[in-house]
Parts: structure tokens; sequence; C-alpha cells
């Protein structure tokens, strides 16, 4: 009985967020509110079972992060008075090197005595005196204080008489007037200097960024496990859990325009397949097999650079995975930060999951802002530091190829294919976790290959209202062995709704089709491989930002006909999911 109530109070809010979204999203897309939700942090972007996932789009793309210097963490806090706009360091010796002053302007005469008399004008970094706008009163005090020094130090080198006893009465005034403006311009510079010092004797490093967060997950599911039977071991004997992931990135940079990428994880998410049945509940942040629970492990390990003006290299020897490059095109919906929170939804798993963890290079190439080219090959890190496999030989491997299309600042679309290779016995993990057990390994064990193409993209309707998709064709083909070959499709919907009722908020839904095997060669105990019915994927979420540093996020997805078989009961997943970003 406390199983059931506990059902209805997980999926209650989902079927009044769908009533509410499906009755308010026409005057919603109508709205014109400047959007400002972060689909993720600035310089952070989201891990993937050790995977780092970017999920962004053609014009946005991680190549884009930059470690912010010294000079710009200074400038993101100011001090509570308005700061006068830079000058140049050094004064011009002629009015003419004032690009915008003519002989023929009113003040012409007294601005050539200004600077060829006391060489107190340096105007502004471009090179200009903008005459023509309005000046406050820090800033005439900063160009009177500037030619009071001058006059100081002409008085000072017996020079004297370049400066008049009436331009000395007048300077005398003038400093009277302003010279509560003249204090704080003093003291501010002062204050500016003494943070700058405390800034450069505490910081962490003077080439390196510590960024982080952390993630407590609250969760159930809710359905007897799937096994494709109708046996009588079905019932759902899971229970609520609260479980964490939490890592810290190091961001280096040595010239400003790379970036050396370090990450340290641990975490203790549960893979749900062990306990419903079918990895289509599985969670984007599950723990990794590969380490022990809660154990830190080494995460990510990679260098960008630039090279030319267009193009970026990444060369990484641990977790260098797609998404960490190249836009998927689901940013609001797919981030498992601040989105949705399983796998399935994150993007189109055939083309952008490699099924391992992966090291080796890759390329990103910008023609235009309307077009990107994104090239890489991978090898699985766990065998490319071995001398018997390497990078090339018995290793599971991929080769990805994207062309990322912007005919507009609202729309994106994306063409991927995808070479994977997976040797006898290395997992064979075609769909990246998702989908049913058919898709994932069609001819068992065995080697196998796969061509996989997929078609993306992202439309922003309006500033509340973003609506894109995909859909994955996948060829397999059995390398040892009989000559056999399997069909694999899967496609999603996404309607995401920023700032819906608050901004920063942020509410989605997916829909769509995991990866299923629609036709098999492959026999075992003369039944193909096949995925004979279909299974969709609904998710919703509601994310509420607490501050710009905390959110609260939960999380509903209903899985028919688990593993594509409708002898499986429906299983629901609820999450509550807060994050920490720091």
């Amino acid at each position: 009985m406390k199983k059931e109530f506990g059902n209805f109070l997980f999926t209650l809010p989902m079927f009044l967020m769908l009533f509410f979204l499906a009755a308010n999203a026409k005057t919603l897309a109508q709205e014109e509110t400047q959007t400002k939700v972060e689909t993720s942090s600035p310089t952070l972007l989201p891990f993937d079972e050790t995977v780092l996932e970017a999920g962004g789009t053609a014009n946005s793309t991680f190549a884009d992060v930059k470690l912010a210097p010294l000079g710009e963490i200074i400038a993101q806090n100011p001090p509570e008075t308005t700061p006068v706009e830079p000058v140049n360091e050094s004064p011009v010796t002629s009015v003419s090197e004032l690009s915008d002053i003519q002989p023929t302007d009113w003040a012409f005469q007294a601005l050539q005595s200004l600077v060829e008399r006391y060489g107190c004008i340096a105007g502004y970094p471009d090179r200009k005196y903008r005459g023509n706008r309005a000046l406050t009163r820090y800033e005439f005090a900063a160009g009177l204080n500037a030619c009071l020094d001058q006059v100081t130090k002409l008085i000072a080198s017996s020079t004297a008489n370049l400066a008049t006893k009436e331009d000395l009465v007048t300077l005398q005034r003038l400093s009277s007037e302003f010279r509560p403006e003249l204090a704080q311009l003093r003291g501010r510079v002062d204050n500016l200097e003494a943070r700058s010092a405390q800034v450069e004797a505490n910081q962490f490093s003077t080439t390196t960024k510590l960024v982080g967060d952390a993630i407590f997950v609250a969760a159930d599911t809710f359905g007897d496990r799937a096994n494709n039977t109708r046996a009588d071991d079905t019932k759902d004997d899971t229970n609520t859990f609260l479980a964490y992931r939490a890592r810290l990135v190091l961001q280096t940079s040595f010239t400003g325009k790379d970036q050396l990428t370090t990450a340290l994880q641990a975490d203790n998410i549960p893979i749900l397949g062990s306990s419903t049945g079918t990895q289509m509940t599985r969670f984007a942040l599950d723990r990794t097999t590969n380490y022990p629970e809660g154990n830190l492990f080494l995460a990510n390990l990679y260098y960008r650079f630039p090279v030319g003006n267009n193009a970026n290299v990444f060369i990484g020897t641990r977790t260098l995975n797609f998404p960490l490059w190249v836009p998927t095109f689901n940013a609001l919906n797919g981030n498992p930060l601040q989105g949705g929170f399983s796998r399935f939804g994150q993007f189109n798993p055939t083309v952008y999951r490699p099924g391992f963890d992966g090291a080796g290079a890759a390329l990103t190439y910008k023609f235009s802002d309307r077009l990107q080219v994104h090239l890489s090959y991978i090898a699985d890190n766990f065998f490319a530091n071995r001398p018997e496999n390497g990078i090339f030989n018995s290793s599971s491997q991929a080769a990805i190829a994207q062309l990322t299309f912007s005919p507009s600042k609202q729309f994106d679309l994306g063409l991927t294919y995808t070479r994977k290779y997976y040797p006898t016995n290395s997992g064979n993990n075609l769909t990246g976790g998702t989908g049913s057990a058919f898709a994932r390994n069609p001819f068992g064990q065995l080697a196998t290959t796969s061509d996989n193409f997929g078609v993306e993209f992202n439309w922003k309707a309006s500033q509340r209202f973003n609506f894109g998709g995909w859909f994955g064709y996948t060829l397999a083909h059995q390398e040892v062995g009989d000559n056999n070959d399997a069909t694999i499709i899967n496609a999603a919907l996404t309607f995401s709704f920023p700032d819906l009722f608050k901004e920063g908020n942020i509410a989605g839904i997916t829909v769509g089709v995991p990866p299923k095997v629609t036709s098999n060669d492959f026999r075992v105990a003369g039944q193909r491989r096949e995925d004979k019915d279909t299974s969709l994927h609904i998710e919703t979420f509601y994310r509420f930002r607490v501050s710009d540093n905390i959110s609260v996020t939960p999380i509903f997805y209903l899985i028919t006909q688990p593993e594509h078989n409708d002898a499986n009961d429906p299983i629901w997943v609820g999450v509550l999911r807060t994050t920490f970003t720091f």
C-alpha cells in the first residue's frame, strides 16, 4: 500500500506539469523576454559516466571556453562607485593623433594647447577623444588629475615658464572644486591595487582555475522488473535511495587560448539496469564500474589548443569522448546538471556515445558562423596504453565526422557519421548503454563493426520555447563467424521552456524511442535477436534555481514496454536532484 501511494505521489506532478505546459505552450512561444538560463556552468561541463558532456549548440561549443585572466576576474567584481573608462597608458604628443578631432572643431585650439603645452591628454584606447559624449565628474576628475601631475612635473623640471599664472590659478580653482572626486579617485586606485595584490597573493595558481560541482540524488523506481518473460520473479523490490557525484576540475592555460583539463571524480550513483532489468532506465550520471564505488579517480585528462583563427585541436589520454567538443543540439534538456537525468534523453546515443572511455585526438574547424566541421578518432583508453594493443589494434575504436549548419541564430542542424569497432568479448556496447540488450550487442560478444548515421536539430522558436530532436540509423556487421547484419534505429523530440514561471528556471519534455533492432540475421536457438515491439521514453523535469550556484530539479520518466517487449509492464523512475556548482 505504501508503494502504491508513493507511485501516486511521484506520477501526479508529472501529469499536472504536462497539462500546464500543453495549455500554455502557445502563450509561452509568443513571449519575447530575454532568456538568461544557464545551460551549463560558464567554464564547467557536466560528466557522463566519467564522460564530460558539452551538449552545446553550433554557436556555442566547448572550443570557445577560455580561462579568464586575472584582469577579467577583477573586472567581474568592480568597486561600488562608477568606474572610469580606461585610457591609453601614454599621452598623445600631437592633437592629430586623436582620430576624431578635426581642425574645424570649435575646441580644437584648446585641445591643441593641452596636448602641446602640457601633454596631459591621452584619449581612449582606440585613440579617440570622444568629445561629443557626456562627461561624468569622475572622468573629468581623472583628466584634471593627469594635468595636475603633468604641471607638477613641469615645475619640478624648471620648465615652469610653460605654465602661465592664469593657468595655475585656474588649475588651483578646479583642484579645489573637484577635491572630493580626486580624493575618491585616488582611494579607488589604491583599493584596486590592494585587491589586485590580495588576489595575486592568494590565488590558487597563476595558470590554473579550480571549478567543480556536487550532485545529490534521491530516487526510486516503480513498476515490475523487466526480464522479457512472464515469470513470477518480476516484483518491484526497489526502495528510495540517496546517492551523490562530486568532481573537481583543474583548467590550466599556458597561453590564454589553450586549456589543459584535469578532472577528478567520486560517485556512488547506482546503475539502475541491475534492479529494473533494463538499461533503458539508466541515469546519465550513474557510476563507472572501472573504479571502486566512492573512490576518487582521474575522470578526464585532455589538452585543447588553437591552430590559426578557425581551428581547435584536442588531444586526450583519458575520456576524450565526443560530447566534449562536438555540438549535440540538446543543451537544455540534455544537460544532466540542469536538465533531464535519463541516459537516453541526453542526445543521440548511437552517434555521440562511443561505448567506452576514449583516448585520441579531435579537430574542430569553423568555416563561418553558419558552417562547422568536427572530426575525431579515439580508442579505448584502458587498452590504448598497452604496447600489445595500442590505439589501432585489438581495442575498441570509434571515429566521428559531423557537419553543423546554422542558417540562422535560431536554427542549428547536424549531419553526423560515426564508425565503431568492437573486438570479441570487449563489451560490444553499440548504443552507449541505452536501448535494448539486442541493440547494445546484436551479435552477442562477437567482434562487430557499425556504421551510425544521425540527423539532429534545434530550433529556438522564441526566447521561451525551444524545439529539437534527432534520428539515428545504424547498420551493424558481424566480423567473425557468420556474415550477419543488423539494423538499429532510435529517435526523439525535445521541448524546452526556459524561464518558465521565473527567470533562470527551465522545464523540459523528451519523448523518444530508445535504440531498437528492427532487423537481424543473427539467431540464438533459432530466434532472431530482434525487438518485436516498441518502447517509448517519456521524460519531464522542472529545474528551480535557488541561487546562482544551487538548483533543485524534480524529474520523472516513463518507459513503456521495456526492452521493446509488450510482456513487460511500464516502469517509472522518479528523481529529485540537487546541484551545487562552484
